[in-house]
């Protein structure tokens, strides 16, 4: 990863992107894609996509999604402390103790989820559960919703957690928001890799950067549906299940640097897993496989039936601690990604067509 790419990176981690508001992170990854594209666009919600012209008119998309989990002001108490709504699949039982960005009509309020101190909660030690939604106060520092109101605030304003991107040693990433808007980077990464090849693809190349994944994959359902593609990618992030406490019994064995998961059944075409297995063979990428029983949980299952049925295959990327603010990804598989993508659409021909015969 050079120093330009890391940034670009890191931008595009520290840009606030929660589902339903996530123009902030698409201009940033608009502006990027758009110095190797040929055109980009963006349709009425917000769903982004770049263009690269191909040889035929064939047209193969690689989406991810923009959108992060965050917060919503639900209630606003006489005292001045905020109550919250979720707004994706935000883990209110990790929220205590942590800091907010909220995004008012007057600009950025800086708050915290409470947490009453542990000195005040010894006789509950040991009877404690996880607290429910309704247990969380924010305090923003006012006194009273006359205050609130004063800071720009009300009920139906968004936060995010202020936690970004960090290193660690032996290639590791951590940051909030690495689901998903690590795909973003990694489709942008791989239609520049494939406009500096030289080489001008078969199918024209579509890099799909959606909205609302995490409510329901409705952005993605928009876009395809609108851009009728022959044959969809989808990249999104996998739970990496060798950490502690995880039984793969129950969840399977996808690990932290072994490279990208390839997802079984169900949304994803046989026909295009066979051509991404085969490609990652080519390039000697190691692949780790998934079993996705009746759904995949991402964007891949609107996709695949819109319109007669679009073929289509999930690429995940291996993350540990999901939904989180300390996603963790592995810059080795990150690159393998890349490779992946880049090569399965060079490897494209215009006669290719990715359908069942009998």
């Amino acid at each position: 990863m050079t120093s330009s790419d890391r940034e670009f990176l890191h931008e595009l981690l520290e840009t606030p992107s929660p589902t339903g508001r996530e123009m902030p992170g698409q201009r940033v990854w608009a502006k990027h894609i758009g110095q190797h594209a040929d055109s980009v666009e963006c349709d009425a919600y917000g769903s982004t996509w770049a263009t690269l012209q191909g040889t035929s008119d064939q047209t193969v998309v690689l989406t991810a999604h923009a959108d992060e989990i965050g917060w919503m002001i639900r209630h606003i108490q006489d005292d001045g402390f905020l109550r919250l709504e979720r707004v994706g699949g935000s883990d209110f039982a990790a929220a205590q103790g942590r800091r907010l960005r909220f995004f008012g009509d007057k600009g950025e309020v800086p708050g915290i989820i409470g947490n009453t101190a542990v000195h005040l909660r010894r006789d509950e030690l040991g009877k404690e559960k996880a607290p429910q939604i309704y247990d969380l106060w924010v305090d923003v520092g006012a006194s009273s919703a006359a205050e609130v109101a004063e800071m720009g605030l009300r009920v139906g304003h968004w936060a995010v957690y202020t936690d970004g991107p960090a290193e660690l040693a032996n290639q590791r990433i951590i940051s909030r928001a690495l689901d998903n808007r690590i795909g973003g980077y990694i489709i942008a990464q791989a239609l520049k890799r494939i406009a500096e090849s030289g080489t001008k693809p078969a199918f024209t190349l579509i890099c799909l950067n959606t909205v609302q994944e995490e409510i329901g994959g409705h952005g993605a359902i928009m876009a395809t549906y609108a851009l009728k593609p022959d044959v969809c990618v989808c990249l999104d992030v996998t739970h990496a299940t060798d950490t502690p406490g995880i039984d793969p019994k129950r969840f399977g064995l996808v690990k932290l640097g072994g490279g990208p998961a390839l997802s079984h059944g169900t949304a994803n075409h046989p026909l295009v897993v066979d051509r991404l297995i085969a490609t990652a063979a080519h390039r000697d990428i190691p692949v780790q496989h998934e079993a996705s029983s009746r759904y995949t949980g991402t964007d891949t299952d609107k996709i695949f039936y819109q319109r007669g049925g679009i073929p289509s295959a999930l690429v995940s990327l291996p993350l540990r601690c999901m939904h989180s603010v300390v996603e963790t990804a592995h810059l080795d598989d990150i690159e393998r990604i890349i490779d992946l993508l880049a090569s399965f659409v060079l490897g494209l021909s215009a006669e290719d067509r990715f359908h069942q015969s009998l």
